[in-house]
């Protein structure tokens, strides 16, 4: 049976899942930590819940895919390497370049390479797990599936920076957004759960984990979207600022007596959000266990991440003229009832409420608002994998049809 792999690599780490397509059943997925550091993990889950896991040095990504395709031969996942006809990779940046998915060759490698200023922490890792995946397994179909793709809809109101306009035109100095494949699945599939068509429906989409974005969709396509030139921008999140003045980057630079504008970058994406504020965690759930237990600066982080998203929702209402669906997704959207319940309360006095039984629930895919209310409130898990899994499809159909 055909099988295509969906890849995401990191700098050190290579999280995967294995399809039988076009039937989009997983049949295995896993990830590699570690990689080029000793005692990598490499854990696989397969099967009727079964689970191989090992520690073992790994020296680079190429070793991890060798690795990977040899142990789910052993496991019996795979038959033979001839089985993998298809992978596609998650890029993070795109640009203006890529306004969708596309075919893997020396010139898109190329391209990917030259937006490397947009994402420097992850198109670089991105390129390593194509070229190692492509030393592999040189003769499959290779797809790029870039998150900033279904943002490049966005009219240039939306997209553009107030600042001189040849930056734009000379630097590329734009926002670009993220999350786009997550995005773009939970409307996808709000549509679906609705029974009507995606394009006659206005839905804001909040994908809400250790990063977090919300997307204004409108006819099928990407409005606007809370991230910018980065994923720094936009609401509060885990470990990363969301907007703030820029003027504080010098001002805050000549506090901490820091030289390297670098440093200031390094803590506004991984010393602020939920962590900074509470300074106990970036993970929603230890914050809610010590709000439980009287901690006031885990309470006020609480409330300005619900602060934060509820406005970004409240504008892309205005933007639209209304709304048919608020989807809620990913780690905290998807699992955690109480902080979903206080962003809406607010918008009850639009006639959209959240029903409190169907409301409590982690991770189970529903619609979680009032019969009477005056727009569906849903709950739908992401799937950006099988989002990956189906443009390889496509393609690997467009070479059969050529």
């Amino acid at each position: 049976m055909a099988k295509t792999m969906a890849i995401n690599a990191g700098s050190s780490s290579l999280k995967w899942t294995l399809y039988e397509m076009p039937e989009e059943k997983a049949l295995a997925t896993g990830i590699v930590e570690r990689i080029g550091l000793k005692d990598s993990v490499f854990t696989i889950e397969y099967g009727n819940d079964e689970k191989y896991e090992d520690v073992l040095d790994i020296d680079d990504h190429e070793v991890a895919v060798e690795l990977l395709l040899k142990q789910l031969i052993e496991l019996n996942v795979l038959e033979s390497y001839d089985e993998i006809e298809g992978v596609g990779h998650r890029v993070v940046a795109g640009g203006e370049i890529f306004s969708e998915s596309a075919l893997i060759d020396d010139e898109v490698i190329e391209q990917i390479d030259s937006l490397i200023e947009l994402a420097p922490l992850h198109n670089p890792a991105n390129l390593t797990g194509i070229k190692a995946f492509k030393n592999v397994l040189p003769d499959i179909t290779s797809v790029a599936v870039f998150d900033t793709s279904f943002h490049q809809t966005m009219p240039a109101v939306n997209y553009l920076y107030s600042l001189p306009y040849e930056y734009y035109e000379d630097y590329d100095a734009r926002k670009y957004g993220a999350h786009g494949t997550s995005h773009q699945f939970v409307a996808e599939r709000a549509a679906e759960m609705l029974d009507k068509p995606l394009e006659d429906l206005k839905i804001i989409t909040a994908h809400l984990g250790n990063g977090a974005s919300i997307t204004a969709v409108e006819n099928g396509e990407s409005v606007d979207t809370s991230m910018g030139f980065t994923p720094l921008a936009g609401v509060t999140m885990g470990t990363r600022t969301g907007d703030i003045d820029a003027s504080l980057i010098p001002y805050l630079m000549e506090k901490l007596e820091l030289t390297d504008v670098q440093d200031m970058i390094d803590i506004f994406n991984n010393e602020s959000g939920l962590k900074g504020i509470s300074g106990i965690s970036s993970d929603m759930r230890d914050l809610e266990e010590a709000e439980a237990n009287g901690d006031e600066r885990a309470e006020i982080a609480l409330r300005i991440f619900e602060d934060r998203v509820r406005n970004y929702i409240g504008q892309y209402i205005v933007k639209m003229e209304g709304v048919d669906a608020i989807v809620f997704t990913a780690g905290i959207g998807e699992n955690a009832p109480t902080t979903r319940a206080n962003i809406m309360k607010n918008f009850k006095f639009m006639g959209i409420e959240l029903d409190e039984e169907l409301n409590d629930v982690r991770g189970v895919e529903r619609v979680i608002s009032t019969e009477d209310s005056a727009a569906e409130v849903l709950l739908i898990p992401t799937d950006e994998e099988i989002m990956i899994a189906r443009d390889v499809e496509y393609f690997k159909n467009q070479q059969a049809n050529n």
